[in-house]
This record gives C-alpha cells, sequence and structure tokens, in this order.
C-alpha cells in the first residue's frame, strides 16, 4: 500500500491493527512518500524530503517468534535490510564489491551505517497479548536521494551520497520485500550469525558513554562528551542487550537507551 502522505507509517499501520481495519494479513507493507512525524528509536525524530526516501513500515511474521526472542524481529528487519543495501551498492560497480560489505554495518541496535554516517533507521514494536507477540510492526527510513539535512541530524548520508546515483523507490522497495521474505526463512541461528558478523565496531576498543535513562531523544555523542570509556562488544544478549567489555575485562550490559556510541 502506498500513500502520499501520513504522520507516520509505523503509528497507522498500528492504528489500523487496533481498530481492526487490516484485515487482509497477506497485505503487508504501507510506504509513505512523506512522513509529517516520522519517529526512530528513544523518541528521536526522522527528517525526509518528500519523494526523495524509502519510507515504510511492514508486519512482520511473528509465528515462530517467542516472547523472550523478541529482538529476533529487529534483527530480522536489519539484516534484510543490510542484504539489500550490501547487494545494490556491490552492483555498482565504483568500487571492488568487499569494500561495500565492509562498509556497510548495523549499528545495535539496528541502524544501518555506511563507515560512521547514518543511512537508515529501523523502529519495531510490538503489542503482546496473552504471553505471546500479537502483532510486530518494524518501521524503515532509508536515505534514498536525499543529499541535504537542514535539521540536527548529526551525520546522515545516503545512498547516492555514496554512489551519485538516483535510485527508483518502487524498485528498492521490491528488493527489500524479497530479502524479507528469504531472511524470515532462516534459522535463529543464522540471523544471529549474520548480525553479529555484521555490527558496527565489532572488532576493537571504541569510546562509549554511560546515559541517564530520561524521556530526552538518545543521540550519539561526541569526542568532548565527558565520562567516556573504552570497550569492545563483547555480545548481544538475546533481548537485545548489549555487552561491553572494558580493557581490564570487566563487562557490564545495558540497554539502548542507557549508553551512546561516541562517533
Amino acid at each position: 500500500m502506498y500513500i502520499k502522505v501520513t504522520n507516520s507509517t509505523n503509528s497507522l499501520l498500528r492504528e489500523m491493527l487496533v481498530s481492526e481495519q487490516w484485515t487482509d494479513r497477506n497485505e503487508r507493507f504501507i510506504r509513505a512518500g512523506y512522513q509529517t512525524a516520522g519517529r526512530g528509536q528513544a523518541g528521536n525524530g526522522w527528517e525526509s524530503e518528500p519523494e526523495k526516501n524509502l519510507l515504510f513500515s511492514v508486519l512482520l511474521d511473528t509465528r515462530h517468534t517467542p516472547l523472550q526472542r523478541q529482538f529476533d524481529l529487529n534483527v530480522v528487519v536489519s539484516v534484510a535490510l543490510h542484504r539489500t543495501v550490501t547487494t545494490l551498492l556491490q552492483h555498482s560497480g565504483l568500487t571492488a564489491p568487499r569494500s561495500y560489505s565492509e562498509a556497510v554495518s548495523i549499528k545495535w541496535p539496528n541502524d544501518l551505517y555506511f563507515g560512521d554516517l547514518k543511512l537508515a533507521g529501523i523502529l519495531v514494536e510490538t503489542a503482546i497479548s496473552g504471553g505471546r507477540i500479537e502483532w510486530a510492526i518494524g518501521g524503515v527510513g532509508l536515505n534514498v536521494n536525499q543529499t541535504e539535512w537542514i535539521g540536527n541530524a548529526p551525520n546522515p548520508t545516503s545512498l547516492k551520497r555514496i554512489t551519485g546515483s538516483e535510485y527508483d523507490l518502487e524498485k528498492l522497495m521490491e528488493d527489500f520485500i524479497a530479502s524479507l521474505v528469504e531472511t524470515e526463512k532462516w534459522t535463529h541461528e543464522q540471523l544471529w550469525t549474520y548480525y553479529l558478523g555484521h555490527l558496527y565496531r565489532r572488532d576493537g576498543y571504541w569510546p562509549f558513554v554511560e546515559r541517564e535513562v530520561n524521556i530526552v531523544p538518545t543521540m550519539n555523542a561526541d569526542e568532548t562528551v565527558p565520562g567516556q570509556f573504552m570497550a569492545r562488544i563483547a555480545d548481544i544478549t538475546p533481548d537485545g542487550e548489549i555487552v561491553l567489555e572494558d580493557k581490564n575485562g570487566l563487562t557490564k550490559k545495558y540497554h539502548f537507551k542507557q549508553i551512546r556510541y561516541v562517533v
């Protein structure tokens, strides 16, 4: 389903599910040309020029996802999007395929990065009922043909900025759908192997800073922020917490609202 303007595709799809207006479960996607109130993780907004980027929400398949593994849904969407973008860039012919494969990464919990620049954001929302996942929505904002941002987005990039080429949004949507359908068939182990293998800053020690949990949106920190410490990503837990290990071998788990990357 395509709609020219909406406040948020996630909000629209959620409202339709709750009001039982979304009756055809074979129809899984809402794509918008423009969102007046696009949303990201932890209250972050999402800036996008009309008809420039891929803005959509998808009704996720939750039949084989138990409640204690609901973070798998974040993994499915981020892996499917990573595969879509990597395949597209590998066929651009501008550089060696391996270079693009290494440059595109999944920034925990589920943003898509090109180098140290944000290429896409993902927001997964779920409804729990009777100890199971009743439904789950994956919202995606992929920067495609936009090249300038007027807001306070700290480090955006787009496919056009990377390659210099314009892209057909409808074709990109079809490519993602195909990738998602295939990725949803993967085993739990296959999903996590891919996810962990393509994490942003997976190897080595990098600066992080803890933060208090409040209503202020979570943003990356910069090098001027006090309280930084060096740590490596030791693991991601099944419920989506990041496990960081400092240079003394001490480990600590964080929810995504409790820690910030220094970028």
